[in-house]
């Protein structure tokens, strides 16, 4: 197939002003199928060992599932809800045989090589669509704040600086299966941008922010600006921040 669009991607992560560093991310091309992409964020939560550990399982599944995976034959949503499954059930059966509770979130999406896209989250990492600088989407936070967002009790201002904002709702590794909300893009176009992230990144920055820095700067240099950026907001207390982005970049731009 002639794309109209060539890929561009990039990857970050910095352990911020935490000891330890438990986010994960991935950003994989398919070993046989060109133009087939996976991005992965995964924040790890539940003490120092336990958080890695839990990160470290989600990319580890998603990693071998779509290695074995196949666009022409299979379904990506059931593969992207297989991966939440599966990576929930390695993370409690780990919990078994520790002293702590790991736990983690995840934001995945596949890029099919005839541009269409799914993505799947659970927890309080996010995935933002954007084109040019306009945001198209975004996932919703499986989160107690983002309760009260829905209720209209809060803003979303309102929701970012609430105490009670890292209380997760659902997530992988806790007693109750984690949630799993899917989203379809049927077809991406030339001007996209995907960008998957941690809350120590979306934390410190508007939905407009975010817009103009992914469509005013390379993948690269947005992956770069915005995480000084963010360890600048933070003032010395900010999160492990991780972060991939893909831009659909026009061909002969």
């Amino acid at each position: 197939m002639s794309k109209g669009y060539r890929l561009t991607a990039s990857t970050g992560i910095h352990k911020g002003d935490r000891e330890y560093q438990q986010d994960q991310i991935a950003l994989i091309a398919h070993p046989r199928i060109n133009g087939c992409v996976l991005g992965v964020v995964a924040d790890g939560m539940g003490g120092r060992s336990g958080g890695r550990k839990a990160s470290d399982q989600v990319m580890m599944t998603c990693k071998q599932l779509f290695e074995r995976y196949s666009p022409d034959h299979d379904d990506t949503p059931t593969l992207l809800r297989q991966m939440v499954q599966e990576s929930h059930l390695v993370i409690k059966l780990t919990a078994i045989s520790a002293e702590q509770e790991p736990h983690s979130t995840i934001a995945a999406f596949i890029i099919n090589p005839d541009g269409e896209c799914w993505w799947a989250h659970a927890g309080d990492s996010r995935i933002y669509h954007f084109h040019s600088n306009e945001l198209v989407k975004r996932t919703m936070d499986h989160s107690y704040v983002q309760t009260l967002v829905d209720r209209g009790e809060l803003t979303e201002e309102e929701a970012n600086v609430h105490p009670q904002s890292n209380i997760l709702m659902g997530c992988l590794g806790a007693e109750e299966e984690p949630p799993t909300d899917l989203h379809h893009i049927p077809q991406l176009r030339p001007g996209d941008t995907l960008l998957a992230c941690s809350d120590g990144v979306w934390h410190y920055f508007s939905t407009e922010e975010l817009g103009s820095v992914l469509a005013s700067l390379s993948a690269r240099e947005a992956t770069e600006f915005l995480i000084e950026k963010a360890r600048q907001r933070g003032h010395g207390g900010g999160d492990n921040l991780s972060l991939v982005i893909v831009k659909l970049e026009p061909l002969g731009s």
